[in-house]
C-alpha cells in the first residue's frame, strides 16, 4: 500500500484529470452554423483544446486557414493571437504572409509569432502560452501527434486561462488525446462571386471526435468581411467514432 503523501498525489492528480477531460462547464463560441453548433453543444468550446489535421499534406494549408477563421472568429478586443511553429515546419508548409492574414480578418497587430527548434519546445511554449489571460487563440503547428499526457496538461492549461488551443496538426491519426474536439479538414471548391470571380474561402471539414455531441461532415465558407461562416453543403451528423461508450453492444454467447 502506498504511504499517505503518494497517495494524496495520485489522488490530486485524478481529480486533475477529471477536471480536464469535463468540458460541460467551458463557455462555447458559436460557429454562426446552427447544426454545426448543436453537435458541438452551442459552438466551439472555450478554455479547451482543439485539433485540426490536414486531410492531406496538400491540405495543409486549409487546415491553416481554419485555424486562422477560429482564431479571427474568437477574437477579443485586447487579447491577441499567438502562432507557434517549428523551424523545419515552416521551412517545409511555409510561413504566414502579413498582408494575406490582414484580408482574411485576423489583424497582423493582433498576432504575435513564435518559431522555436523542436515540436517539443512548441508544446512547452503552447503551454505557458494557454496561462495567459492576454491571449484569446494560442495555435501550435506539430508535424507529430503529441503524447497523452502533453495533450492533458494542454487542455488543463487552456482550461485555467479560459483561451481557444488550436493544435494544428500535419497529418491524420488516431493518436489518444484529452483534445475536446478532433476536425480533418480539406480545401473545398468554393461559388464564384457576382462577377464571376474567386468567391470566399471555402473548407470541407470532417469532425471525427467530439466530446459533448455527436461528429459530422460539413462544407462551410468564410467571409472575412462580416467575420463570419456560412453553409455550402451540410452532411448528417452521427455518433463519434472514438467514443466506446456510443458503440453498440455484441451477443457474446
Amino acid at each position: 500500500m502506498l504511504p499517505a503523501e503518494p497517495m494524496e498525489q495520485l489522488s490530486r492528480l485524478k481529480r486533475a484529470i477529471s477536471s480536464v477531460e469535463h468540458f460541460g462547464d467551458a463557455r462555447p463560441r458559436p460557429l454562426g452554423v446552427a447544426p454545426i453548433d448543436a453537435a458541438l453543444g452551442g459552438g466551439l468550446a472555450q478554455g479547451a483544446l482543439h485539433e485540426l489535421s490536414a486531410a492531406t499534406a496538400l491540405h495543409v494549408g486549409a487546415a491553416a486557414g481554419f485555424a486562422l477563421a477560429l482564431a479571427a472568429l474568437a477574437r477579443e478586443p485586447h487579447k491577441e493571437t499567438l502562432w507557434i511553429a517549428t523551424d523545419f515546419g515552416s521551412l517545409e508548409t511555409g510561413a504566414l504572409y502579413g498582408p494575406g492574414l490582414d484580408q482574411f480578418g485576423l489583424a497582423t497587430e493582433r498576432l504575435l509569432i513564435a518559431r522555436v527548434p523542436r515540436p517539443i519546445d512548441a508544446l512547452f511554449a503552447m503551454e505557458e502560452a494557454l496561462k495567459c489571460r492576454a491571449l484569446a487563440t494560442v495555435v501550435a503547428e506539430l508535424p507529430e501527434a503529441p503524447d497523452l499526457t502533453a495533450t492533458r496538461r494542454l487542455s488543463l492549461a487552456a482550461r485555467n486561462g479560459g483561451g481557444v488551443g488550436l493544435l494544428l496538426r500535419h497529418k491524420v491519426d488516431g493518436a489518444p488525446s484529452t483534445a475536446a474536439t478532433r476536425w480533418r479538414v480539406a480545401a473545398a471548391p468554393s461559388a464564384p462571386d457576382e462577377l464571376g470571380g474567386l468567391g470566399l474561402t471555402a473548407f470541407s471539414l470532417s469532425l471525427t471526435r467530439n466530446r459533448r455531441g455527436l461528429c459530422g461532415d460539413w462544407t462551410l465558407a468564410w467571409d472575412h468581411h462580416e467575420y463570419a461562416f456560412s453553409a455550402l453543403s451540410l452532411g448528417v451528423a452521427e455518433a463519434a467514432r472514438d467514443r466506446q461508450d456510443r458503440e453498440p453492444l455484441e451477443r457474446t454467447g
